[in-house]
Formats: structure tokens, C-alpha cells, sequence
């Protein structure tokens, strides 16, 4: 008996479509897996350490001057000696003060010179300049 070669090799009538099935389903559920944990701000109820406020202070204090020559301690205003005096008492406490300066751009540049020198002779070594990004 002689066997036809189209025979053996003939076409599907039907495509099984279960294994993209289950491909499909699985990059589904991965995809929902990790957009979920991408998300930035999901509410946590984070565990508290204790009830009382912490003691820890900000460290940086910051020197602002402005164009009326107006000095001003972190939001404080003061004169210059009590600036002095202020950053001494800190100074004595923590003999790492960083201290940062901001400046207006219109002041007298002898203001700035005033409050270095001040820095200077408190050994303030630790000390920063605040400018703005140039936007061109």
C-alpha cells in the first residue's frame, strides 16, 4: 500500500491557544505585581519608637542677611554682637557648628566680610555659602 505524503502532513484545523493563555495570564499577574509596588506613596501605618518628641535638634544654623541690613539667627533677628554671642554659645556646645550664610544679592559686601570675620574669630570652620542654581 502505497501512503500518500500529504497525508502524514496535513494542517490544523485549530490553534490551541492554552499555553498563550497562561502566558498571558502570568504576565498579567506580574505586571500588576510590580506597577503595585512601583507606586510611590502607598499608605503604611509605620510603627512608632516612642510617644515623647524627639530631642534632637537641627544641627546647620544659618546666617541670613538682607539688603536693609537686617541679620537674621535661623528665623531670629539680631544684631551683630548678639549674633557673635549666640554663635559662641552654640560653638561652645558643639565645636562641629556648621554654619551656612545667605546673602541678597544687593548687600554691601563689607556686611558679609563682617559676619566672616566674626567666624573667624569664633573658629567656625564649617561654614557655607547659600547661592541660587543659575537658570539660563
Amino acid at each position: 500500500m502505497r501512503r500518500d505524503i500529504y497525508t502524514d502532513f496535513r494542517g490544523y484545523d485549530e490553534l490551541n491557544v492554552t499555553p498563550l493563555l497562561d502566558l498571558a495570564w502570568t504576565l498579567l499577574v506580574v505586571f500588576i505585581i510590580v506597577v503595585t509596588a512601583a507606586v510611590q506613596g502607598i499608605k503604611v501605618n509605620l510603627p512608632k519608637a516612642s510617644s515623647s518628641p524627639s530631642l534632637a535638634k537641627p544641627r546647620t544654623k544659618a546666617i541670613t542677611l538682607l539688603e536693609n541690613g537686617q541679620i537674621y539667627l535661623d528665623a531670629y533677628p539680631v544684631t551683630l554682637t548678639e549674633l557673635e554671642n549666640r554663635l559662641r554659645q552654640y560653638k561652645a556646645a558643639d565645636p562641629e557648628l556648621p554654619v551656612v550664610i545667605k546673602g541678597d544679592e544687593r548687600i554691601y559686601y563689607q556686611r558679609v566680610i563682617d559676619v566672616l570675620d566674626m567666624m573667624q574669630r569664633l573658629e567656625i570652620t564649617q561654614l557655607g555659602l547659600v547661592t541660587q542654581k543659575l537658570v539660563k
